[in-house]
């Protein structure tokens, strides 16, 4: 059964993702937040970049949007993530989820400039 409910969440889209984890703390009273800073803590000092290293990838996280360009940025979401149009609504109307994972610092900031520019919040991690 738990290996069914795991292959289920694998193909899963990001949107519906994001949408089962706010539907769990929801029902269940918890933060998914929690967990994952603490492994985020925990990662570096198991073996992660030594500390002068500069980090080379990046995953470009909308944390927001609030603009009056939600039909622009709905396309922009879409012409980066490649998903369906309803997907994309999703996610800029939701404020949060990744776009883009394992980019280039380069490519990062350009998709973090071109999507506050349109009233949206991108954290690069």
């Amino acid at each position: 059964m738990v290996q069914e409910l795991l292959d289920k969440i694998g193909s899963l889209t990001i949107v519906q993702a994001a949408e089962l984890v706010k539907a769990m703390e929801d029902k269940f009273g918890i933060s998914a937040a929690a967990p994952v800073a603490v492994a985020q803590v925990a990662a570096p000092a198991a073996g992660g970049a030594p500390a002068g290293e500069e980090k080379t990838e990046f995953n470009v996280v909308l944390e927001g949007f609030s603009g009056d360009k939600k039909v622009d940025a709905i396309k922009k979401v879409r012409e980066i993530t490649n998903l369906p149009l309803m997907d994309a609504k999703k996610l800029v109307e939701g404020g949060s989820g990744v776009l883009k994972e394992g980019v280039s610092k380069e490519e990062a900031e350009k998709i973090k400039k071109e999507i506050e520019a349109l009233g949206g919040k991108i954290a690069l991690k």
